[in-house]
């Protein structure tokens, strides 16, 4: 994307990890940041140190629970009544499988807690900012969403998504993580034409962060190396117009074969929309 200085881009989950990585090389770019996160204090700290790191005065905090959709919608109105304009979205935030896999947790609107956090807090997140990144891309030519998947997807059994009959961890993890492949799927044909393009990518493999100490014990790869191909999705110039793909780093790939279910992106999409209410709205 042209000229990163007039740009405005959000990251959620951007106080710890892959996100804060993002948020320190985005910064140095000079773009207007808004910064997700959950700890208001450790936003406040994250904050002060990418400024200091970037020399940038161009960033804002906003703090959310994404395990409560009341508190998403509250951070898209804090961003949509802030904000003049948002040039890209960077759904980062996530939970990993947990410290014990076999325990099964609840958001606080009842839903399984990983497919809470990493898929229906994004996908409300995402639709209630689309009047703000569709105002943008019809000023400037282009906008764009950016999903921070995984390799690790499993389908989605509609029987029971919530995995109340047999609950393991990894598998909530990563059928929340196809989830939103197939919510990018079904966003990119939807805003076909609009200059919103949406995208979805694995970034690395167990890279250097809590959640992957937490479940796997050593790291494989780092978190820069991860930034780097959530950056280029971001801001390259030569991904303008490129829309509905999901990728392994820099390279288009094939997600899990669900992603390719007509039939099962739709029901997903119409279970999404009732669960975060915006069934109400449409």
């Amino acid at each position: 994307m042209h000229n990163p200085g007039q740009l405005t881009i959000l990251i959620t989950g951007a106080t710890d990890g892959l996100g804060q990585r993002v948020a320190i090389d985005l910064a140095a770019k000079g773009v207007t940041l808004l910064l997700h996160g959950r700890d208001p204090d450790k936003g406040r700290r994250v904050l002060a140190k990418i400024r200091e790191i970037s020399g940038n005065s161009r960033l804002h905090y906003f703090n959310a629970d994404l395990a409560s959709l009341d508190e998403v919608d509250r951070l898209a109105a804090s961003i949509g009544n802030s904000q003049p304009r948002l040039d890209v979205l960077i759904n980062n935030a996530g939970l990993g499988a947990g410290p014990n896999p076999k325990s099964r947790e609840t958001s606080a609107d009842g839903f399984e807690l990983r497919f809470a956090v990493n898929y229906l807090a994004p996908f409300l997140l995402t639709r209630r900012l689309l009047p703000l990144l569709t105002r943008t891309a019809e000023n400037t030519g282009e906008a764009r969403i950016v999903n921070v998947a995984s390799a690790a997807q499993r389908a989605i059994d509609f029987d029971d998504v919530m995995l109340e009959k047999q609950y393991d961890g990894m598998r909530a993890y990563s059928q929340s993580k196809l989830a939103l492949v197939m919510f990018t799927f079904e966003l990119a044909e939807e805003l076909a034409g609009t200059g919103v393009t949406v995208n979805a990518l694995h970034p690395a493999s167990l890279m250097d962060t809590k959640m992957v100490r937490e479940w796997f014990g050593t790291p494989r790869t780092s978190v820069e190396e991860g930034a780097r191909y959530v950056e280029r999705l971001a801001v390259s110039e030569e991904l303008k117009g490129v829309s509905g793909i999901y990728f392994e780093q820099d390279e288009p790939s094939r997600a899990a074969e669900q992603a390719y279910d007509e039939k099962a992106r739709r029901r997903l999409q119409e279970l999404s929309f009732r669960w975060t209410r915006l069934d109400e709205t449409r």
